[in-house]
């Protein structure tokens, strides 16, 4: 049976690594517009578009998405969410699955996978992915964040430390769980996203620098699913883009 679900794509337009990046162009469109195209391809009954900027939501609107304008003094995609269940009068209990304006490549078939997995999990508030981690690099890589669940796979800490930590050293012996990398594609509730939303920023948040932290410190529940492999990697820097255009052409 089919999720209904709603996908919301914020996209800033400042970005300290890559200046203007979702207007950048990708064989002839923005890479605003492949996103977009992604998230219309999967089982979404809506798609929106979040923005402060009036030239991404020109762009968006010249190719046929619907734009919401939101506040420019959002701290985070998360609460630009936030905002746009507000404008539009969403229940609690609608699904949106936030995708990052920076992620062409992400499958629309996981973007329906992330709202089938919160939908189906009751006493969770928030839905995420995760793979195996197997290079000892990715592991011990602060830039890598790691997860670690409990037995109804729920997320128990997020850090970009490694972990777990094999306390008797020798690297994961033989038939312990795998450590889990984060994927960053998120699934909401209403409800949990405007609590989210006003809830202040956490100790353990401003210390990893990782906002899921702020939702755990107070309670709220996140639901981890194990993929086999991750999706392609979203655009952060012009060695991305490049490998994005690449892979598309």
């Amino acid at each position: 049976m089919s999720v209904a679900f709603k996908v919301v794509i914020p996209a800033r337009l400042n970005s300290a690594r890559l200046p203007g990046k979702v207007l950048l162009p990708i064989l002839g469109k923005p890479m605003i517009e492949h996103v977009w195209r992604a998230a219309c391809a999967s089982g979404a009954d809506e798609i929106l578009i979040a923005t402060d900027d009036a030239r991404v939501a020109s762009a968006a609107q010249g190719f046929g998405a619907t734009v919401v304008m939101t506040r420019a003094a959002h701290q985070s995609g998360t609460d630009r969410l936030a905002d746009v269940a507000v404008q539009r009068g969403w229940a609690d209990d609608v699904l949106i699955v936030n995708l990052q304006g920076d992620e062409p490549l992400m499958p629309p078939a996981l973007l329906d996978a992330a709202a089938a997995l919160l939908a189906a999990d009751r006493t969770a508030d928030i839905a995420t992915f995760a793979h195996p981690l197997t290079a000892a690099d990715d592991f011990a890589n602060p830039n890598v964040v790691k997860v670690v669940r409990d037995a109804r796979g729920h997320a128990l800490y997020f850090s970009r430390a490694a972990i777990p930590y094999w306390r008797d050293g020798g690297g994961q012996p033989p038939g312990a769980p795998s450590a889990l990398r984060h994927i960053g594609l998120y699934a909401y509730r209403v409800a949990a996203l405007k609590a989210f939303s006003a809830l202040p920023p956490a100790p353990l948040e401003a210390c990893e620098a990782l906002e899921q932290l702020r939702a755990l410190t107070h309670g709220l529940r996140i639901h981890v699913g194990l993929l086999e492999t991750p999706p392609p990697h979203g655009v952060d820097t012009q060695a991305d883009l490049e490998a994005v255009i690449n892979r598309l052409s």
